[in-house]
């Protein structure tokens, strides 16, 4: 389960995907494959939650990992390359950007 707080020093990784309405539960089936089948047995992983708008034209990926070595190391194996081949044929655009916890309110 991914905390937000920021006494920790694990990676947050927020990652934006951009598609048509007709595409977006499409790109939610192979996010969620991708998460229950090989993201989440990777080494680092801590957890996920995949958010999507009204309109069905953006999904945000909010995943922690132990380091930031642990991120990529899983973004260069093999099926997450053939995965995220996948994902951009269903969307637009998306981008995976690393952010560090500046603050959290309870």
């Amino acid at each position: 389960m991914p905390r937000i707080s920021d006494d920790t020093q694990l990676q947050t990784v927020i990652t934006t995907f951009e598609m048509s309405p007709g595409t977006c539960q499409d790109l939610l089936d192979a996010l969620a494959d991708a998460y229950e089948v090989f993201i989440s047995k990777q080494p680092g992983f801590i957890g996920s939650g995949l958010h999507v708008n009204d309109a069905q034209t953006r999904i945000a990926n909010y995943s922690q990992w132990e380091r930031r070595e642990d991120f990529q190391a899983m973004l260069r194996t093999e099926e997450m390359r053939k995965r995220n081949r996948q994902f951009n044929q269903l969307c637009r655009s998306f981008e995976p950007v690393m952010y560090d916890v500046a603050a959290s309110f309870n």
